[in-house]
């Protein structure tokens, strides 16, 4: 039986008024205490501790992430800790500190304080910030010096002023190092030659020539190319994903009768692993004694918590949200379920496919008919000037410069509407999709209970009194269905009436006393066994209803029920009706769910049953990407569990949400930071607007620079009138592809 306690919480130090003053709150933490909290408190409690190692019950973090963010932000900028784990689905903090570093009394009160202020309004003073040098920033300053030997190059040329050649030589000559070095690299390592090589050898002919303000425009621009190029792709590394980094750094075993908290990489296969509520399964076993409440969701897709008891086999990853559970240790690390999703998901090709510079790629062809060209001008006019306007009129420059442009400014517009796409070749396959894959739990649907309906079986009872008696006996408990219950009946502004006694059973109901009756409420099994008056089997759910239900009686007798289900997002039919009719595009959708369940959501969308695929396994999700890519599709899949891992890594372009799991959010090329299927259409909308810009640039710089090539060959042109016509396209289209963050 639960207890209830009044408490005077103590205020911590420094805190401003600004918190917002309402009524007392009254809150739930998981052993069952009911606290009743002053103002501007938050209501926290110690659920054990070991030195070196806290954990805190939370409730606010469950229904607040704006708290839970700013609680993180707050943990992680202190010196103190050493780990941070903050998972509002459990309501749950832990945090390993040194105790070498602070004593436990003075981090106990230091939490509590940190606790307390991240109510408030976290804003960081540069000073509070310690900034690291990154691998770009420790890089050859080649920006910098191109600058100084272009401002040498106009001060020594068209203003005339007295430079001596040997300074802006040499200047020249250090900023062109690094073109130097990529383009040996090519040679030495590639066999080819690079459209470094064809940029080094027009700017070592116009230097010789004494014509210092071409190479110097020249290495500014590629410079800028670079830059702006670097900032647009993505790593060619992932984070190394292990699945110990997505669980807690310590774990509770049995040894010899006694329990001990050691290290997640130190449990072994035969340990007993014990798991409270809170805490995520830390290996795949098999249940030894206790029972327990588990959340499969971001595994097996499930939305609803399955019940587990002695001799069921659990997870890892998975999350207990009620009960207490044994388990015998028989796969650990990355050789459980979901350690192997993991693999599987590195095991794809991301880095062959997503890494390639666009903007390079193209340029490369004209890399050898350029130097043809200007090698048989050279050998036709023994001219080095006309050779080398040949050479300064190549098309590398000018695309390695706009596009990287138009795919910057197109990210750049994408994130301010809040959709992180992480790299141009996420950019360019996103403009190319015809296909998208849905996962269907947390996707389309909104991955939580969702109370949809309240009927009343009793002529006597009102709708409204059957949520009233629910509200009533599932108030203060943490499973999934009773929390979607208080939400509706707040929702509905109901008067929830108070609760006497009253006794949970896992998984199957509460009985408690309410306005002097004795009310059931809960599954099926649990109200009929304690229900005398028989119900007619119409009252019960039907194989064909995908909507579940819990059940109320009184004094034995049956009142109502309450239909509930993972409801549709919002969004889903307007999103995959657009999918469907405007942008032409196929949708498959993918599930871990039974087909009965998968069916009913594929049906009210309007997705065809061929392209449902049920009860699949992240390997089976990942063949299925596969097969569609193979088929010469370019296959967009979107999802936001481990078990999404492989198939996102196998698709063209992954899709993830920003709550989505943390592998699932790494593995993503596209991230809806707003959590809306909306953002997906945006994102193509912008992806194929910033390949029409493309296309524009090429045109504009493709256009003046044959034309200028025409001049040059038969007629001869100046290497600096070359190199303006060259520049002047690539400054107008980089112009033009910044358009979309102009507006």
């Amino acid at each position: 039986m639960a207890k209830e306690t009044a408490v005077q919480l103590p205020p911590p130090q420094n805190l401003v008024s600004s918190i917002s003053k309402k009524q007392n709150p009254k809150f739930t933490l998981a052993d069952g205490t009911y606290y009743h909290c002053p103002p501007s408190l938050v209501v926290h409690s110690i659920v054990h501790a070991i030195p070196g190692r806290i954990r805190y019950g939370i409730p606010r973090l469950r229904n607040d992430p704006e708290y839970a963010q700013r609680l993180q932000v707050l943990l992680d900028a202190d010196t103190s800790t050493i780990d941070v784990r903050v998972k509002p689905a459990a309501a749950s903090l832990a945090v390993a500190y040194k105790v070498s570093k602070i004593s436990d009394a003075e981090m106990r009160s230091l939490l509590s304080h940190l606790i307390q202020s991240a109510s408030e309004v976290i804003v960081l003073k540069p000073s509070q910030s310690v900034l690291k040098p990154t691998d770009s920033e420790q890089k050859w300053p080649g920006l910098p010096i191109s600058v100084v030997a272009l401002t040498l190059g106009v001060l020594g040329g068209p203003l005339g002023f007295s430079v001596p050649p040997i300074i802006m030589a040499g200047t020249i000559a250090v900023a062109a190092l690094p073109v130097a070095l990529r383009a040996w690299e090519g040679i030495r390592d590639e066999r080819t030659l690079n459209i470094d090589f064809l940029d080094f050898m027009a700017i070592a002919i116009t230097t010789l020539q004494g014509q210092f303000l071409t190479p110097s425009l020249m290495l500014g621009l590629i410079e800028i190319g670079d830059n702006i190029r670097d900032r647009t792709a993505r790593s060619s590394q992932l984070q190394t994903l292990d699945l110990l980094n997505s669980l807690g750094q310590f774990v509770w075993v049995e040894r010899n009768g006694t329990k001990v908290e050691i290290p997640i990489q130190d449990v072994q296969r035969g340990d007993t692993v014990i798991v409270y509520p809170g805490e995520q399964v830390p290996v795949d076993g098999t249940i030894l004694r206790g029972k327990a409440l588990l959340d499969e969701q971001k595994l097996t897709g499930e939305s609803m918590p399955v019940l587990k008891r002695k001799g069921q086999p659990v997870f890892a990853s998975t999350l207990v949200r009620e009960g207490r559970i044994y388990i015998l240790a028989e796969r650990t690390g990355n050789d459980t379920r979901a350690g192997q999703s993991i693999q599987l998901m590195q095991q794809a090709p991301v880095h062959d496919t997503r890494i390639e510079n666009y903007a390079i790629k193209i340029a490369q062809r004209a890399v050898l008919p350029t130097l043809l060209l200007g090698g048989a001008v050279f050998a036709v006019t023994r001219n080095p000037s006309r050779a080398a306007s040949v050479l300064t009129l190549d098309f590398a420059t000018g695309i390695r410069v706009s596009v990287p442009t138009t795919v910057l400014a197109a990210l750049t517009y994408a994130a301010r509407n809040g959709i992180l796409i992480r790299s141009g070749r996420a950019l360019e396959k996103l403009a190319e999709v015809d296909t998208v894959v849905f996962d269907k739990t947390g996707t389309l649907t909104k991955g939580e209970v969702t109370v949809i309906a309240v009927e009343s079986l009793n002529p006597a009872t009102s709708p409204q009194r059957v949520l009233e008696l629910a509200a009533a006996a599932e108030q203060r408990l943490t499973h999934p269905v009773a929390e979607a219950v208080i939400r509706y009946a707040e929702a509905q502004n109901i008067e929830i009436p108070s609760r006497g006694k009253w006794e949970y059973q896992l998984g199957l109901g509460v009985q408690a006393e309410i306005d002097g009756q004795t009310v059931y409420v809960g599954s099926e099994r649990f109200v009929r066994q304690n229900s005398t008056v028989s119900n007619s089997e119409q009252d019960y759910p039907t194989e064909s209803d995908r909507s579940s239900a819990i059940y109320v009686a009184i004094n034995g007798e049956i009142q109502g029920k309450i239909k509930y289900s993972d409801i549709l997002r919002e969004e889903s039919r307007e999103v995959i009706t657009a999918l469907l009719t405007v942008e032409g595009v196929e949708i498959h959708m993918l599930t871990g769910d039974n087909k009965r369940t998968a069916s009913s959501v594929a049906t009210e969308l309007g997705i065809p049953p061929s392209h449902t695929h049920a009860e699949a396994f992240p390997e089976q999700k990942a063949t299925v990407v596969r097969q569609l890519h193979e088929q010469g599709k370019t296959v967009a899949f979107v999802g936001d569990g481990i078990n999404d891992s492989p198939a996102l890594a196998y698709a063209d372009v992954s899709v993830s949400f920003a709550n989505g799991s943390e592998i699932a959010r790494e593995t993503a090329d596209l991230v809806l930071m707003q959590n809306d299927l909306h953002g997906l259409l945006e994102a193509i909308a912008i992806a194929r607007k910033a390949n029409e810009l493309i296309r524009q640039n090429t045109g504009i710089i493709a256009i003046p620079n044959l034309a200028a090539m025409v001049i040059a060959v038969l007629f001869g042109l100046n290497p600096l009138a070359a190199t303006l016509v060259n520049n002047g396209s690539t400054v107008v289209a980089g112009v033009n592809g910044l358009r979309p963050i102009l507006k």
